[in-house]
Formats: C-alpha cells, sequence, structure tokens
C-alpha cells in the first residue's frame, strides 16, 4: 500500500514538474564529481536533486540575488552534491535522512563568529572564527559562495558534502558528534572502534608535528572527523582508502555505495594544502 502511494505521488510530481534534462546535463557539464556518475546513478541522482530543490528552500543572500547569476543547472549541481551522500540510500531513507533540513542559504563569502569553547581544564576561551558553513540541529544549511564555487570536483573539498554530513550527525543528536544513526548491519562498536583508530592517528601526527594523512580539521572534533572524513570519501576516495582503509570500508557500507569506481583515474588533482575556513 505504502508502495503504491509512493509510486502515485511520483507520478503526480513528474506531471507537475517535468524532470530538466537539459539543465541536469549543463550541471553534470559543470561538475566533475556529477559528471563520474555513471548513467543509472546519475539519472537517479538527477530526480533526487529535482525534487529536492522542490522540498527544500534555497535562498540566495540579497547581494548575490542581485548581482550572481545562479540559474536551474547551478541549483541542480547544489542539490545533487547533497544527494550525493544518500544515493545508495532507499527514497524513504533519503527522505529521512534529510528531514532536519529546510533551507540551504548561500551567502557573499565567508562569515564570522563569536565562539566560546571549554578546554580541558575547564578553562572558558572566546574567540572569532571565520566559517566556510554551518548548520544545526534543525537550522538551515549555510554555505559561502565562493567555497560553494570551489565544490564540485575530485580535490577533497566539498563545503556542501562537509555540512550535509553534519545534518546526518544531527540525525540523532542535537549537536555532532561523529555518530550518526546507524543502519542495523553496521554495529556501533565497530563504527567507535574504526573511527576512534583514525582520530588517534590524527592525533598522533600532530603531536609528532607531521602532516596528517587527511586535512587536520579533522582532527579538531569528533564530529568534524566525520564530517572530513564525508569530504574525502567523494570527493578524494584514493586518498581515504590509502590512509585508513578500515574506515574507507566502513563508509562504503554505511553510504551503500563506492566512489572508487566513479573517481577518474589519477589526472585527478589534489589539493595540497587544508582549506583554511571550515566548519
Amino acid at each position: 500500500m505504502l508502495g503504491h502511494l509512493r509510486r502515485w505521488r511520483e507520478r503526480q510530481f513528474s506531471a507537475r514538474h517535468p524532470f530538466p534534462e537539459k539543465a541536469w546535463a549543463e550541471a553534470r557539464a559543470r561538475l566533475p564529481l556529477l559528471a563520474a556518475a555513471p548513467a543509472e546513478e546519475a539519472d537517479r541522482l538527477g530526480n533526487r536533486a529535482w525534487q529536492f530543490l522542490h522540498a527544500k528552500r534555497l535562498s540566495l543572500h540579497p547581494e548575490l540575488a542581485e548581482n550572481t547569476p545562479f540559474d536551474l543547472p547551478a541549483q541542480l549541481g547544489l542539490a545533487a552534491q547533497a544527494c550525493l551522500l544518500t544515493l545508495g540510500w532507499s527514497d524513504e531513507e533519503h527522505i529521512e535522512a534529510f528531514a532536519n533540513v529546510h533551507e540551504v542559504l548561500i551567502l557573499p563569502d565567508a562569515f564570522r563568529r563569536q565562539v566560546e569553547e571549554m578546554d580541558e581544564f575547564g578553562v572558558m576561551h572566546e574567540y572569532e572564527d571565520e566559517r566556510a558553513g554551518e548548520t544545526s540541529h534543525q537550522g538551515p544549511v549555510v554555505v559561502a559562495f565562493p567555497d560553494l564555487m570551489e565544490s564540485g570536483d575530485f580535490t577533497g573539498f566539498n563545503v556542501l558534502i562537509h555540512e550535509f554530513a553534519h545534518k546526518l550527525d544531527l540525525g540523532n543528536s542535537l549537536d555532532v558528534d561523529g555518530f550518526p544513526p546507524l543502519p542495523r548491519e553496521i554495529d556501533p562498536r565497530e563504527w567507535h572502534q574504526v573511527f576512534m583508530g583514525a582520530w588517534e592517528d590524527l592525533q598522533a601526527h600532530l603531536e609528532r608535528g607531521e602532516e596528517t594523512p587527511i586535512d587536520d580539521y579533522a582532527a579538531t572534533h569528533p564530529g568534524e572527523c566525520f564530517a572530513v572524513c564525508c569530504e574525502a570519501f567523494f570527493t578524494a576516495p584514493d586518498l581515504l582508502d590509502g590512509a585508513y582503509p578500515a574506515l574507507f570500508e566502513l563508509l562504503v557500507r554505511y553510504f551503500r555505495q563506492n566512489p572508487l569506481t566513479r573517481l577518474p583515474g589519477l589526472s585527478a588533482e589534489r589539493s595540497a594544502s587544508a582549506h583554511p575556513d571550515r566548519h
């Protein structure tokens, strides 16, 4: 009965909102991350992105709305990068995973927040933090336009995947902790053990003054570790697999997809340095 109702709703949606084939083709042509998807995956991803645009609010800061063209291919490209995370999941799982996403807000540039953090000795520190993106349990996904324009390739950086990974993480808590809702086939103890192994290795590299195998922003907080690993999983899968193969395999099972199959060979260049304004 539920399956019949879902198919009826899909037919109704398609009748009211015919899929924009040309705009989707242009979106894929602009973004290597989307162009690399094989035909069957691309079809499913495009349709999810199209439905995402109708289900969520996409808002541009007034300064961007006046001066920056953000056409339908650009909007589809944004939505598709978010939906890439749930591409291996059923429609019901996809909808449930992003039930806490209501709006994507694009700002003209990186933005600053006053932050208060308590250290291990109980001392409160206040500082101003520059961010490329942020989100909260039921709040909007906020991204900076320049960082959005840098996303969509295989360099290991993607502000959309990073922030939407936080939304997955927030599916069972009010704050990011690196422990999203897990499918029944993944034991929470295994998740903890594998991520803790990567976390400890990152900390060890920093203590020795060595460059970390993945972006060292992953070492700042367990929630950021999960988000950075998701970025690497989709946009630099060979890098993550080479550094932490057990973690990569765990994410293959979690996302039910293997981005290595979409990686365009060894020609993709990697960012040489960590991005300075993540969050």
